[in-house]
């Protein structure tokens, strides 16, 4: 299809054509419609959408003048956003009255077409300057109608004789009505754009804080093992010294985690791999004459399931220490490893005296003992402790819980 040139005025459409001749005219009219609903779809800016619609107008009318006025309100009327055939300046800067003496204002308020094709003698309306000046005497106005709001008219214009229709008219209401659905999809996406930055924001001050208060968690956590340890030094009693220095290595596992999520940056998982061989190594640090290894896969579980494992492993190893070796210390093995199910194996092994002959893993043992069944507990598995011939073994099966997973207690909700 051959695309006029729009800065020649067409020939005019006679006043009375033979049926074929209108009957390609409107179907001209519906390619035109039916392409600019394809090109619609596929436009990315609101600016390129506008200028499009007024050459589609232009086009489907045979003129060479046509805009967008997006009306502004407040007093300042109408300002020409889009548009083809007009001198140089006016798209973007011209603007035109509001009220209803005006072609423009008067579609605009009454959300009805206007047409007006013969300007010079039109009693209903004044002739806006704009058009004065590019010699108009014909002109349609339809208002373009979003899901929301008004947004403005869409007008063509016209030197030349001739008359426009009510099938000129549906035309042009038909391109406003696409247009108008272009533009409140346009600000839709916009808004959801303004939103997703404004939601990121949140989320990277949300993030800022958490590290935040991790970062003063585990410096209070610190604090407070500082001062159980120096009580244990200080005290006369050696019941209450152990016990102080059990607390102590028991807030410094809790703010080791915490310490851990400020330098990594996350607030949500641990990777137990890492976290469990920095847990180990503090313990070897603490326990003269001991050593710990350590063997575990790497995986990313979420905070509350690392704090309750590094309890855990905290107690058994001390455990082990304590029991399993007199002063001179001895050798304890930590491994966590992953079955074919993808459940975690948790695995403490000592190499020491054993177990006691009436040893009851239920209702033995003193605090510490009463803890790892707690934490065993809260980790979802169950524990089993047998003879490593030498020493002991403890070993716990159960689900890892992923950080995306809402947890109670270490199980998924």
């Amino acid at each position: 299809m051959e695309t006029p040139d729009l800065h020649e005025e067409p020939s005019p459409r006679p006043t009375e054509t033979v049926p074929d001749e209108e009957l390609a005219y409107r179907l001209r009219q519906q390619r035109l419609l039916a392409d600019f609903g394809y090109f619609a779809l596929a436009a990315r800016t609101s600016d390129t959408l506008l200028q499009e619609a007024t050459r589609v107008a232009a086009l489907g009318l045979n003129v060479r003048l046509s805009k967008v006025l997006e009306h502004r309100g407040g007093g300042a009327g109408f300002v020409v956003v889009a548009g083809v055939g007009w001198h140089a300046g006016v798209v973007g800067n011209a603007t035109v009255g509001d009220d209803l003496e005006s072609p423009a204002g008067y579609a605009f308020h009454s959300a009805k077409a206007v047409i007006s094709n013969h300007l010079a003698n039109e009693q209903r309306f004044r002739t806006p300057s704009l058009l004065v000046e590019h010699g108009v005497t014909r002109a349609i106005n339809v208002i373009i109608q979003t899901e929301e709001t008004r947004y403005g008219v869409l007008e063509v214009d016209t030197p030349s004789e001739g008359r426009f229709d009510e099938h000129d008219v549906a035309f042009l209401e038909g391109l406003a009505g696409l247009l108008g659905v272009a533009i409140q999809r346009d600000r839709r996406e916009q808004e959801l754009r303004v939103s997703e930055t404004a939601l990121k924001a949140a989320v990277a001050f949300q993030e800022v804080l958490t590290q935040e208060v991790s970062h003063r968690v585990k410096n209070s956590l610190s604090i407070v093992a500082g001062l159980l340890s120096m009580q244990a030094r200080t005290s006369a009693n050696v019941e209450v010294s152990n016990a102080l220095r059990a607390a102590g290595r028991r807030v410094g596992t809790i703010a080791a985690v915490h310490d851990r999520l400020w330098r990594n940056n996350q607030s949500r998982s641990v990777d137990l791999k890492e976290f469990l061989s920095g847990l180990t190594d503090q313990l070897e640090a603490s326990a003269s004459g001991s050593i710990v290894d350590c063997q575990s896969i790497s995986l990313e579980v979420s905070t509350e399931q690392a704090v309750t494992l590094g309890l855990l492993v905290n107690e058994l190893v001390t455990n082990a220490i304590k029991y399993a070796y007199g002063e001179d210390g001895g050798r304890v093995a930590v491994e966590l490893s992953s079955d074919e199910s993808s459940a975690l194996r948790l695995s403490v092994r000592d190499f020491g005296k054993g177990l006691p002959v009436d040893f009851d893993a239920a209702t033995s043992g003193g605090l510490g003992l009463k803890l790892i069944r707690s934490l065993s507990v809260q980790l979802g598995g169950r524990a089993t402790w047998r003879s490593g011939e030498p020493g002991t073994v403890y070993e716990l099966e159960f689900d890892p819980v992923p950080a995306e997973v809402t947890t109670n207690l270490g199980r998924p909700r």
